[in-house]
Formats: C-alpha cells, structure tokens, sequence
C-alpha cells in the first residue's frame, strides 16, 4: 500500500510491532505482568485490540464510550467487553468531581449539578472551584449521572504500557506518534544494525531505576519540597551509567532552581556533589554570591589544572580578575584578545522589517559573491555528512530503537574516544580530495534522514558546491575537531553568514550584530578559534540609518 495510514488499523499494527520488538529484545527483562499482557493481546478479537491502543494513545485514563467511534472498531461496548473481563479496562473506577469535570459538556453539567451552581450563564471553567468545593467525594461516573445515558470506561493498563514505550524508546518524552510520522514520511531514521548489547536497559533494576527517577523529575517539576526530592534522589542505587548520568542532570536542574530563588546553601550541597557537566562553574558562582572569595578561589586553581571544556576555561578566565581583586591580590595581566576584523554598517530600516542578518545578507550579496545564512548549519552539516558512518556505527548502548536521530551517548565524554579509528578514517579524507567525494555521495543517499549534525532545511545543492570549492579542507578539519571537542556547546556559536567567492575559492564568515546586541560566551570561543587559525571572520555591527 502506497500509503500505510491508508489502512485503518495501521495503528495496531505499530502497536504489535513494539510488543514483537519487546518479546525478542528484551525478554530476559519483562515480569509476569508485563509477559502476561503481551500473551494476552495477541489473542484478542482484533476490534478489542484496536480499542486498547486507540485508549492509550489517546490522552488521559478515562473515556467515555460515547465518544470512542471509529469506524474500523464498530461498538465500543462490545469490543471494550473482553477488556472488561481481563481487568484492562474498568467500568466502575472511582473519579473525583475535576476528573468528572474535565469528562463533561457545558450543558451535561448544568443539567446534573445546577443547584450548585451561582452563575449559570457563566463559562465552564469558572464553576470548577465551586463546585469542587461542595461535591469532594469520589464516585463512579453512573453514580455521579445517573440520568446521562453512558458508560466510563477506565484504563487500568496504562502505566504498564507507559513502561513498554520505555523499554522500546528507552525515554518516556517519545510516544506512540513516532510511527505515524515516520509512517507519513515526515520523519525518515537511519537503518542500523542493533546487536545484543545496545540496550540502555539492562536489567529489571534498571527499568525501576529509569521510572524511579522519572517521578522524583514529576516531583521537582509540581513543586514538591526540595529536600524531599533530594532525599529520594539519593536513595537511588544503580551500577547504570546511563542512569547516573540521568540522575546527575536532574541534580543540576534542582540546583540551578536554588540558585534563581537564593537558596544558595543548597545549591552549593548539590553542585558539590554533582558530576554533571557545568556543576563546577555554578558551584564556583555560587561560592562567590556567598561571599565565599577563598573558597571559590581555590576551586578556580583546581579547575585550572584540567578544565573540562572550553566554555569553564572561558569562565575561569573571567572570574579569576574579579576574585583576586575581592581578595586583595595584586591584579595579573591579561592577555590581550586577538583582534577580530570589524565591519561597521549604517542601512536602512526595512520594510516589511526582517531580521538584521537578513538586511546584511542583501546588502552584501553579489553575483560573483553569493552570502548565505547559515549559522550553525553549515559547518555541522558538513562534518555530519562526512562522518555519516561513524556517527551511526552500531555500538552497543548507542541505538537501541528505530526511531533515533542519533546515538544515545552523543553528548558523553567517551563519543569520541569510542569511535577515533572510524572518525580518524573520515578526517584522513581531507588529505585528498575523496573528502568531496563523500560528502556528495552522502547528500544524494542520506536525504531527509534524520541527523544530529545535518541541517537538510539549509542545505542544497548551490550551496554545497560552493562550501566544498570556497573551504579548505584544512579548515574543514579545524571546526570537525573542535566539534569532536564538546559536541553539546560547540554545535552552536558559529557566525551567522558566510560569503563564497567562487572564482578565488575563497570565504569570509560573517557574525552580525544589530543595535544593542553583543557577542555571546560561545560566539566569543568560535571567533578566538578561528583567528588562531587565521580563518576570515568579521564581526558586523549594524545600526538602523534613522537612527543615526
């Protein structure tokens, strides 16, 4: 079929290919429950199957059977039946007046519940409050309308699915939608090999773990008391990287939440303890606010002797003048900042108005000239299509689904260091001119498939071809090593234009500022990497000619 949403249940279809994945892939892992649920849809009536997953994909816990009409399922009384029997599906659960609330018409609550309500021409949402207040308890739904002719039916299922679609995806952010929009062709993944070991879950603790630390992030996000999500955070034991790793970002969230509302004692507790990327700079930011100058200083010389990114030595650098200066150290020198070429415009406000970037793209293209906005998209697009292999080599714990846009340990410390033979053998291309053949090759194949580093929206051919004949491949290789660097702070920062003179197979990169704009910490890293490297970069300052 040239369509697959052409056929009515292609639904159910995902929906068993999860649970054939599962029962191959992760057998060793599921517990009775979960094993007795897999047996047991396989042998349902498929019109019960088809209302199940039309239910769990839909939102919330509760349906009324009156609106669940699909044409494919027929009655859906009749298909909840066997659910009903197999205890999936509750007809009879219990809801309290703002579950009941949210379930009802406008008219169906006047109708039911108009004496206690003051205002009757109101909205719907201006009764909830009142009318919570004087009806508290908790009833079916046919005890709450006895005179409305329908049925409630209750997901009982839901939260073991909701551990299913973590053990496929291997994250709860993604959901049953994935298939559709790979189905519709909107979203197109990368085809690779899964070999045993490429499962970010690896035992039934594992899974306990991944949920476990899913509610303490529900807890933190609703509020809850800070020591109480800290508490529970802590009792989590896990030999899981992966899980460690979760765990140290949620700590660095909660911090940074103690440090917007001043609870800075707090936030130095966590970050202290805190292995997530960023925690020493924030602790060091911390200590200052604190008043803490010795403290924070010491930590600065510790953190000298093995930065862990080029944005904490940016920060280093930064904090060290003023701390001395509130210790009463005599001042070091500085070293001067090497210059940045400097472009000064005057034009003329727009109109319609467009963003400033786009002013300076027209102002400065010409034919033989050609400007592009490119931002980041470029430079990662090219290093994307160049390494295509070995940012999708099969490693195990790197892919683990079918719908990933890149591997799961790209932002870990070891990316590279896993993958430097296959990395090293792109980078080689860039002795000779097999570089350009490569990335060709990969445009044409890799088409709309999704990628961390590739920009398709951006790139096309034009452009292409004059990146590959205006770009030494020299400098090719500066920028894909510095991205290799810290992927996570280096994919961003670059300037936002770049200008081809093809005739010359020569570039200029083009950062522009518009009025009252200022460089940020990693535009300021991107432009001292490239005038070490003597690239052509040029900073644009702009201002609007009425003004003037």
């Amino acid at each position: 079929m040239a369509n697959p949403l052409e056929d009515p249940h292609y639904y159910l279809h995902n929906f068993r290919q999860v649970l054939h994945w599962l029962g191959q892939r992760y057998a060793d892992l599921l517990d009775p429950d979960e094993q007795h649920f897999i047996q047991q849809f396989d042998r349902l009536p498929q019109a019960s199957q088809a209302l199940l997953v039309r239910m769990v994909m839909r939102k919330g816990m509760h349906f009324r059977g009156g609106k669940l009409n699909y044409q494919e399922i027929g009655c859906p009384h009749a298909a909840a039946a066997p659910l009903l029997a197999l205890g999936w599906v509750d007809a009879h659960r219990l809801l309290t007046f703002e579950e009941l609330f949210a379930l009802l018409q406008k008219s169906e609550l006047l109708c039911a519940f108009k004496p206690w309500i003051e205002q009757p021409k109101g909205k719907k949402s201006d009764w909830l409050v009142g009318l919570a207040a004087q009806l508290g308890d908790s009833r079916s739904f046919a005890n709450w309308c006895p005179d409305l002719a329908d049925t409630l039916y209750s997901l009982t299922v839901m939260e073991l699915c909701d551990r299913l679609r973590l053990m496929f995806f291997g994250n709860l952010h993604q959901d049953w939608s994935e298939f559709v929009l790979a189905d519709l062709g909107i979203y197109t993944y990368e085809k690779v090999e899964f070999c045993a070991a490429s499962r970010s879950l690896r035992s039934r603790e594992d899974v306990h773990g991944f949920l476990f630390l899913h509610q303490c992030q529900q807890a933190f996000d609703t509020g809850e008391a800070l020591e109480d999500v800290l508490a529970r955070i802590a009792t989590l034991n896990t030999d899981n990287p992966w899980l460690e790793k979760r765990r140290a970002k949620l700590l660095f969230q909660v911090g940074q939440y103690c440090e917007r509302i001043a609870e800075l004692a707090l936030a130095q507790r966590i970050y202290r303890t805190c292995a997530y990327p960023g925690a020493r700079s924030r602790l060091i930011r911390v200590l200052e606010r604190q008043e803490d100058y010795a403290q924070a200083m010491a930590l600065v010389h510790t953190a000298q002797q093995a930065p862990e990114s080029a944005a904490e030595q940016q920060h280093l650098q930064r904090v060290m003048p003023r701390l001395r200066r509130k210790l009463g150290e005599p001042a070091v020198p500085r070293a001067k900042p090497r210059p940045i070429t400097r472009l000064d415009l005057a034009l003329a406000l727009p109109e319609p108005l467009m963003s400033v970037e786009y002013c300076v793209q027209a102002h400065l293209s010409e034919p033989e000239a050609p400007v592009h906005y490119v931002e980041n998209g470029l430079i990662n697009s090219l290093f994307g299509l160049l390494c295509w292999d070995a940012i999708f080599a099969p490693l195990p714990g790197a892919f683990f689904h079918p719908f990933q846009r890149g591997p799961v340990d790209l932002h870990s410390e070891d990316f590279h260091h896993r993958r430097a033979p296959l990395f090293a053998a792109c980078f080689e291309q860039l002795q000779d001119e097999r570089y350009k053949a490569t990335i060709r090759r990969r445009y044409r194949e890799k088409w709309g498939i999704q990628s961390p580093f590739v920009f398709w929206n951006l790139l096309n051919e034009e452009l292409l071809e004059q990146a590959l004949a205006c770009l030494p491949a020299a400098h090719l290789g500066y920028w894909f090593e510095r991205l290799l660097l810290d992927i996570r702070a280096n994919r961003a920062g670059l300037p936002d234009l770049i200008q081809f003179w093809p005739a010359q197979k020569t570039y200029r990169m083009i950062e522009v500022k518009g009025p009252g704009d200022r460089l940020q910490d990693n535009q300021l890293r991107w432009l001292e990497f490239c005038g070490e490297y003597q690239m052509p970069v040029t900073v644009c300052y702009v201002r609007w000619a009425q003004s003037l």
